[in-house]
């Protein structure tokens, strides 16, 4: 059966943001799941299985980094594009953003709200249909 809506998950701290961000993907068609810590996002990324990953990395319980790492120890977390939003630009945490296999990195202070929508939108647009 095939997924008739897109499906995220948005995994950061920062409350207001999420809620943002998510009402932002809900207008745009994209299902929003939302978790406020590491530890709530895995557990939500394996239930819900979504189709994309917009996590932080500086979060209480679990950083982001464990939970990438979490995910590429699982069939389905192997697959799932994972986007990093965060306020950290130094080179060591590109350099392990990268290491861990994050499919893009961006800057929260960089990148307007349009923006990160625009960059989920065209990975999504990458990724092959559910049958």
């Amino acid at each position: 059966m095939m997924k008739q809506t897109p499906t995220i998950l948005i995994v950061d701290d920062e409350e207001s943001l999420v809620n943002v961000l998510a009402r932002k993907f809900m207008d745009e068609g994209i299902t929003a799941y939302k978790a406020n810590n590491g530890r709530e996002g895995l557990a939500l990324a394996f239930e819900k299985h979504p189709d994309l990953i917009l996590l932080d990395i500086m979060m209480p319980e679990m950083d982001g980094f464990d939970v990438m790492k979490a995910l590429h120890e699982d069939e389905w977390g192997k697959t799932v594009p994972v986007i990093l939003l965060t306020n950290s630009s130094s080179i060591e945490t590109v350099s392990q953003a990268v290491s861990a296999g994050t499919s893009e990195f961006l800057i929260k202070t960089d990148v307007h709200l349009d923006q990160v929508v625009s960059h989920v939108r065209d990975r999504l647009s990458r990724i092959p249909p559910t049958i």
